[in-house]
C-alpha cells in the first residue's frame, strides 16, 4: 500500500519541487524586493541621483568571443566549463535637481545570475522529451541544481530558528528565564532578549548595547509611561507583581523619554555630548531593537508593548504556569532553500554594486567628465561575488558548505543530496538533544538517514513525501488581518 501511495505521489510531484519552487519565487518577486529596498543611489554630487526601477531577467545565455550573446543549454555549459546564467537588466532613471529625466530612461545590464536547471528561466522547462534528447540533455534529470564553471552544484537547505517568534527557555544556571526573539528585517537579523531573574526583575539585551539594560529604562526610552506599562501588564497576578516590583526598584522610572534616551546613550557613548548620546540611543533602539516591528520613531511604542509581552511570557514560565518552549520542536524552526539563500546572496552583492556605482559617479564628477550610465556600471561586481560564493560554498553570514558539488555516484545519491538539510550547530560540540530524533520531525525529516560520526543528527534529509512551502508576502497578509479588525498592529 505504501509503495502505491509513493508512486502516485511521485507521478504528480517532483522530488526536487522544494528547490525549483523556491528559486522560481526568487525570480518572480525576491530579486525585485531587493532592488526596491535599495532603489535610490545618492552620490555626493549636488543635484544628482539614480533611481532604480523594474528588474528583467532573460533566459540563460552566454557571451561568445566575438561579443555576441546567444542561448545556451545546460549540457553545453558542462562541456565548455561555463556558468549556466541569465543576464540581469535594471531600469535606471537619472534624477537631476529633483526632476526625473524620463527621456534618459533605459535598461542597463548589471550582471548575471546563475540559473537553476528546470526553473522558469531554464530552456528545459518548456522542451519536450524528444527535444531534450536531441539537445543532449537527460530527459529524466530532475533539475534543482546550478552549473558553475562546468560543475554541478546544489544549495543545501539550512535549518534555522523561526524568525520573529518569542521562544522562552530556562538558562543553564536554572535561576533565570530568557525570552528570545530573532527579529528579522530585510537584510538584517537581531537577537533580542528579555531576561527574568529569580527575584522577578527584568533586563533587556540587543545588538550594539555593551551590557544588559534595565527593563523600565528601555520602556521609558520607547515612550511608555508607568501607567501604560501597568495597563499592558494584563490581569495575570504574578506578572503584575513583577511589573510593580520593576517599577519600584528602577532608577529611571521618573525620567522623561529624552532623559531615558540620554541614559541609554551614556552606556554606548560615555563622555560624549548629551545631544550625541541621545542620537546614538535613538539609532540603537530604532535599528537594532526588534527591527521586524519597524525602524522608525513611530514604531517605538509598539516595540515597548512587544517587550512587555516577552517579559510576560518569562513570568509565566518562571512561575511554572506553562512549560518552557522546546528549541528542537520543528514548529520553532524553518528551512531555507535555494530561493531564500540566493536572495541573501544577491542582496549582499547588490550592496557592493550600489557602492561601486556611487563611487564611479563621484569620481567622474570630480574629474569633470561627462557622465554616462553605461560607463559607471560594472556588471562584474554582482557576477563575480555571486559566482565566488556559489563556487566555494562560503555564504553571506559566514556559513560554509552551503553550496556543494552535486553527488552523482548514483541516482538515489543525487536525489538525497538535493533534499539535504544542514543544521548550523558546530559539529565538534555534543548537542545531544539537537542530534536526537524529535517527534515533530515525523513526516518531515527521515528518522534513519544521517551520516555517522560528527555529522550525526546535524545533517538530515527530507522525508520522501515532505514538501516545503515557499512562503507568502507577509505585508499583504498583515494588511488583510488589519482590515478584518482582529488586531490593531502586528
Amino acid at each position: 500500500m505504501s509503495n502505491i501511495l509513493l508512486e502516485s505521489y511521485l507521478e504528480s510531484n517532483s522530488i526536487v519541487s522544494h528547490q525549483v519552487e523556491s528559486f522560481n519565487r526568487l525570480l518572480d518577486s525576491g530579486i525585485q524586493s531587493v532592488i526596491n529596498r535599495q532603489n535610490l543611489i545618492e552620490p555626493s554630487v549636488e543635484g544628482f541621483a539614480l533611481k532604480l526601477g523594474k528588474i528583467r531577467l532573460e533566459k540563460a545565455s552566454v557571451i561568445e568571443a566575438d561579443g555576441s550573446r546567444r542561448p545556451i543549454m545546460p549540457n553545453e555549459t558542462r562541456l565548455r566549463n561555463l556558468t549556466y546564467a541569465a543576464p540581469i537588466f535594471i531600469e535606471v532613471v537619472p534624477i537631476i535637481r529633483g526632476i526625473e529625466k524620463s527621456a534618459s530612461f533605459g535598461e542597463v545590464f548589471v550582471g548575471e545570475l546563475p540559473i537553476m536547471v528546470r526553473s522558469n528561466l531554464c530552456y528545459m522547462k518548456t522542451l519536450t522529451r524528444q527535444q531534450m534528447i536531441e539537445n543532449g540533455e537527460d530527459a529524466e534529470d530532475p533539475g534543482g541544481y546550478f552549473i558553475i564553471k562546468g560543475v554541478e552544484r546544489v544549495l543545501i537547505g539550512l535549518e534555522d530558528v523561526a524568525a520573529n517568534r518569542i521562544i522562552t527557555t530556562r538558562k543553564k544556571s536554572g535561576d533565570k528565564i530568557a525570552s528570545v526573539v530573532f527579529s528579522t528585517a530585510p537584510g538584517f537579523r537581531a537577537r533580542c532578549v528579555v531576561t527574568r531573574a529569580q527575584n522577578g526583575t527584568f533586563t533587556v539585551d540587543f545588538p550594539t548595547v555593551p551590557k544588559s539594560l534595565n527593563f523600565v529604562l528601555v520602556l521609558r526610552a520607547l515612550g511608555l509611561k508607568a501607567n501604560d506599562v501597568v495597563g499592558y501588564a494584563g490581569d495575570l497576578l504574578p506578572f503584575k507583581n513583577d511589573i510593580m516590583l520593576n517599577l519600584e526598584v528602577a532608577e529611571g522610572k521618573d525620567l522623561s523619554t529624552a532623559e531615558a534616551l540620554v541614559e541609554l546613550g551614556k552606556l554606548s557613548a560615555p563622555g560624549q555630548a548629551k545631544e550625541y548620546q541621545q542620537k546614538r540611543a535613538e539609532t540603537q533602539i530604532d535599528n537594532y531593537l526588534l527591527p521586524h516591528i519597524g525602524e522608525g520613531p513611530e514604531d517605538r511604542y509598539e516595540k515597548g508593548k512587544y517587550l512587555i509581552q516577552m517579559a510576560r511570557k518569562s513570568t509565566i514560565i518562571g512561575n511554572g504556569l506553562a512549560k518552557e518552549d522546546d528549541k528542537d520542536h520543528y514548529g520553532n524552526k524553518r528551512v531555507k532553500y535555494s530561493g531564500e539563500l540566493m536572495e541573501e546572496l544577491f542582496a549582499y552583492a547588490f550592496r557592493f554594486f550600489t557602492k561601486e556605482v556611487k563611487y564611479q559617479i563621484e569620481r567622474t564628477s570630480a574629474r569633470g567628465r561627462k557622465l554616462s550610465i553605461q560607463s559607471i556600471i560594472n556588471p562584474d561586481t554582482i557576477t563575480e561575488r555571486i559566482a565566488y560564493a556559489m563556487g566555494t560554498g562560503t555564504w553571506v553570514a559566514g556559513q560554509t558548505g552551503v553550496s556543494q558539488v552535486l553527488d552523482r555516484t548514483n541516482l538515489i545519491s543525487t536525489y538525497t543530496h538535493l533534499r539535504r538539510v544542514k543544521s548550523p550547530l558546530a559539529k565538534k560540540h555534543p548537542h545531544f538533544k539537537a542530534r536526537d530524533v524529535h517527534g515533530t520531525q515525523w513526516g518531515k525529516i527521515c528518522p534513519s538517514e544521517t551520516p555517522e560520526g560528527q555529522e550525526v543528527g546535524l545533517t538530515k534529509y527530507l522525508a520522501a513525501m515532505a514538501k516545503i512551502t515557499v512562503g507568502a508576502d507577509e505585508a499583504s497578509t498583515e494588511q488583510k488581518i488589519k482590515e478584518l479588525g482582529k488586531i490593531e498592529k502586528l
